[in-house]
C-alpha cells in the first residue's frame, strides 16, 4: 500500500514539477522560445486509484495547471493584438501594400 501512495506522490511531483516550467515561463517570457515544447502528461499505466490524502494537493496543481493555461492565452492573444497593432503601423493599412513610384527617367 504504501508502494502505490509512493508511486502517486512520483506521478503529481511530475505534474506539480511541469506546472512550475510553465509558471516560470510566464513570468520571464522571452526564454519561450529557447524552450522545446512540453510534452502532454499521461498518468503512469500501473497507477491505480488516487489515494484520498493525495486529492488536495491533486486538486491544487490542477487549478494551477488551470490559471496557468489561462495566462498563456492571455498573453498569446496580447502577442497577437500587438503583432496586428504593429502591421498597422509598419504598412499603414493592415497588411495592404505599400504604393511604389518607379524613377523611369532614369
Amino acid at each position: 500500500m504504501a508502494a502505490w501512495r509512493e508511486e502517486w506522490v512520483a506521478a503529481l511531483d511530475a505534474l506539480e514539477a511541469d506546472v512550475e516550467t510553465i509558471e516560470r515561463l510566464i513570468e520571464d517570457e522571452h526564454r519561450v522560445q529557447a524552450l522545446p515544447a512540453a510534452n502532454p502528461w499521461s498518468p503512469p499505466a500501473e497507477l491505480s486509484a488516487l489515494p484520498l490524502d493525495l486529492k488536495p494537493r491533486a486538486d491544487r496543481i490542477l487549478a494551477r495547471q488551470i490559471a496557468a493555461a489561462h495566462a498563456v492565452s492571455t498573453a498569446i492573444t496580447g502577442n497577437r493584438r500587438q503583432t496586428a497593432y504593429a502591421a498597422k503601423i509598419e504598412v499603414g493599412t493592415a497588411g495592404k501594400a505599400i504604393p511604389a513610384y518607379v524613377d523611369c527617367n532614369a
